[in-house]
C-alpha cells in the first residue's frame, strides 16, 4: 500500500504525541473528536480530548494533519477490539480513553499490547528509543498488525527490574529464559483472569459475552465462561441466497432469513 506524504507526516506526528509514558496512549481519547468539529482553527486544539498542553503545541503546529491523526486513532481501537473479539480481555477498556482502568495503566501484557498498536510506523535508537523515525512508503495494514502483535502479546515475557551496574534494566523474571529481543512484548504486571468484573483491576468480566459452543479456542463457551455455563438464544439473520449471474455484468440475490442458536455466558 502507497501512501501519501501527508499519511507519513501524520504517522511521525502520532509518534511525537506519545510524550511519555504517562500519557502514551492517552491521545486515542482523539477518536471521540465530534465530527461537527472541523479542527480548521488553532483554538479547536484545546478541545480535543486526551492532549496534555506539549500535545496541544503540536496539534497547533500541524493542524492540517489532525483530521487523519483522528481517523487513526479510531482505526487503532477498532484494530484492538477485533483482534481481542474472541478471548475474556476484549480491549473494551480501550474506549475508555483517556481515563483507562488498571488493565492499560500498569505495565501489563495488554497495556504492551495497546502501546505497541498505537506507535506501529517505525523507530530506531538505543532500545527502541525512538531518537529516529522513519516513514516508510509502503505501510501494512493495522489490521495484520494488530494480528501479528497479538501473536506476540500470547507469547509475551514477564520482566522484572534488576540492578546491572549503576543502572536497573528489564530483564526475564525466569532467569532460565533467553534475553528478551527487542521485537517482543514484554509486562511487569501479571493479569487477572478476566472472568468477573472488577473495576480496581479493569476487568469488565464475561457475563453475557458470546460464545462459541462448538469451538475449542479462546471463544469457546468452557473458556470464556470459565466454567459458569451459558445460556443459549435462537437469532434471526437476514442474508443474500440464491443469487444469480446475468450476462452481462450483473448479480441478483433474494433476501432469506434464517433461525440460528447463540450462547452467552451466565
Amino acid at each position: 500500500m502507497r501512501t501519501r506524504p501527508q499519511v507519513c507526516q501524520a504517522l511521525l506526528f502520532a509518534l511525537a504525541l506519545q510524550t511519555g509514558v504517562c500519557y502514551g496512549i492517552k491521545w486515542l481519547a482523539l477518536s471521540k473528536t465530534p465530527a461537527a468539529l472541523a479542527l480548521n482553527q488553532t483554538q479547536h486544539c484545546k478541545q480535543l480530548e486526551g492532549l496534555v498542553s506539549a500535545q496541544v503545541q503540536l496539534c497547533r503546529s500541524n493542524l492540517e494533519l489532525m483530521h487523519t491523526i483522528v481517523h487513526a486513532a479510531r482505526e487503532a481501537m477498532k484494530a484492538c477490539r477485533r483482534a481481542f473479539a474472541d478471548m475474556r480481555w476484549n480491549c473494551s477498556s480501550i474506549e475508555l480513553a483517556p481515563n483507562y482502568l488498571l488493565d492499560l495503566e500498569r505495565g501489563t501484557r495488554e497495556s504492551a499490547f495497546v502501546y505497541a498498536l498505537s506507535a506501529a510506523c517505525k523507530c530506531h535508537g538505543v532500545s527502541g528509543s525512538c531518537s529516529i523515525r522513519t516513514c516508510w512508503k509502503g505501510l501494512q495494514e493495522l489490521r495484520d498488525v494488530a494480528t501479528d502483535l497479538k501473536t506476540r502479546y500470547l507469547s509475551a515475557t514477564k520482566v522484572v527490574h534488576r540492578p546491572m551496574g549503576t543502572r536497573k534494566h528489564l530483564v526475564p523474571k525466569d532467569l532460565d529464559i533467553r534475553p528478551v529481543k527487542d521485537s517482543e512484548l514484554v509486562y511487569l504486571q501479571s493479569s487477572p483472569d478476566f472472568c468477573m468484573k472488577n473495576e480496581k483491576v479493569g476487568s469488565h468480566g464475561t457475563q453475557d459475552r458470546q460464545c462459541n459452543k462448538t469451538s475449542h479456542g479462546s471463544d469457546s463457551c468452557d473458556l470464556m465462561c470459565c466454567g459458569r455455563g451459558y445460556n443459549p438464544y435462537t437469532d434471526r439473520v437476514v442474508e443474500r441466497c440464491h443469487c444469480k449471474y446475468h450476462w452481462c455484468c450483473y448479480v441478483t440475490c433474494r433476501r432469506c432469513e434464517r433461525t440460528v442458536e447463540r450462547y452467552v455466558c451466565k
